[in-house]
């Protein structure tokens, strides 16, 4: 079950927030087609923000294409975004987890991790490198590819909030790791 952590001091909408963490735990494959997500009033309980809010949030994720919702049964992911490199359990991941090391060793916080990250991104334009093609439903991309509005720079050029989804694991498949998405991450 996916935990939400709302930051009220990112200026960034909490159902926004909601839409972000969701997409990221389908990026990294926390979150599979079929899992069902937290009711509202669960979200409101652990969060202390009103169930209109998560409402919109999943309307917005059903508006997308993403999880749909089911009358009596609850809210269930109906297509997942991950890409075998973007895994949380990747080589990828584990090769910037030891990087994120090496950055705190050398005295970066946060924000300066962001800024390289997004300086980076920009320098290589990594949008333009994934292709035209990569572009569909639920893409958030600016150019049809990329990192969108979740990625490691916030897809905003601010620096991000590291309010990812802390934990995903009940559903179909129960026996997946759980994940702090907000540690460790850029």
């Amino acid at each position: 079950m996916v935990e939400f952590r709302i930051d009220r001091r990112s200026g960034v909408a909490t159902y926004l927030q909601i839409v972000q963490q969701v997409k990221q735990a389908l990026r990294l494959g926390l979150l599979v087609p079929g899992d069902k997500l937290p009711t509202a009033k669960e979200v409101v309980a652990a969060t202390a923000i009103n169930p209109n809010t998560v409402l919109k949030a999943y309307r917005e994720l059903d508006r997308e294409g993403l999880v749909e919702g089911r009358p009596g049964l609850g809210t269930f992911v109906r297509r997942s975004l991950a890409r075998p490199g973007a895994a949380a359990d990747s080589p990828l991941r584990a090769e910037l987890a030891a990087w994120m090391d090496r950055a705190r060793a050398a005295g970066l916080d946060r924000e300066d991790v962001a800024a390289l990250v997004a300086s980076v991104l920009e320098d290589t334009r990594f949008d333009a490198l994934q292709g035209a093609g990569r572009g569909g439903p639920g893409d958030d991309g600016p150019a049809g590819g990329g990192l969108g509005n979740d990625g490691p720079a916030g897809g905003n050029g601010r620096a991000p909030t590291g309010n990812g989804p802390a934990r995903a694991g009940n559903g179909p498949r129960a026996d997946r790791k759980r994940h702090d998405l907000s540690e460790g991450t850029a």
